[in-house]
């Protein structure tokens, strides 16, 4: 029996709409390792670095959007309200330093149960996942840290950005 609970309270026609757009995604993900472990290839070797490729691209995007490296700014512009709607989310907290949020659903995971993933496959395929969201976070010169995670049998996703140590120690240098 898996471990992974994941199940929306918010069932209004769009935001499943959305949902369904992401999970779409998330099944390219798993399509795509599942494909290179077919071909004797470890998608760790590769698929982490793409999708945070991916993340750093997107992360200057929103820094550009926003004109900021504020972790406000980041909330601004990706956790808006209906990305807070479909992923079930609460902002914990959100200053210029910090910002925690706990994900009380996850689309992504929800793809993986319905393609039939194992509880293992489903915390790899997160992990690959998330390294998108620390390529956002490295470029608002933050750090992600993962202390809970639904993916691996967690009632949330505590995502939780931080101002990384090494960039406020120059930055008072400057």
């Amino acid at each position: 029996m898996s471990k992974v609970k994941n199940e929306p309270k918010i069932k209004s026609k769009l935001i499943v709409a959305i949902r369904e757009q992401l999970e779409h995604r998330a099944s390219w993900l798993y399509l795509l390792c599942d494909e290179a472990k077919k071909r004797g290839l470890d998608p760790n070797d590769f698929a982490a670095a793409a999708i945070k490729r991916c993340g750093l691209a997107q992360g200057k995007n929103l820094v550009k959007k926003g004109k900021t490296k504020s972790l406000k700014g980041l909330r601004k512009t990706l956790f808006t309200k209906p990305a807070q709607w479909v992923f079930e989310m609460d902002v914990l907290e959100n200053t210029d330093e910090t910002l925690y949020l706990d994900f009380h659903y996850c689309p992504l995971v929800k793809a993986w149960q319905k393609a039939g993933c194992s509880d293992e496959e489903i915390a790899q395929l997160c992990d690959i996942a998330m390294c998108g969201d620390h390529g956002i976070g490295a470029r608002f010169d933050s750090v992600l840290e993962l202390p809970k995670c639904i993916a691996k049998g967690d009632d949330v996703c505590a995502l939780r950005y931080k101002k990384a140590a090494e960039k406020k120690t120059e930055d008072k240098k400057l």
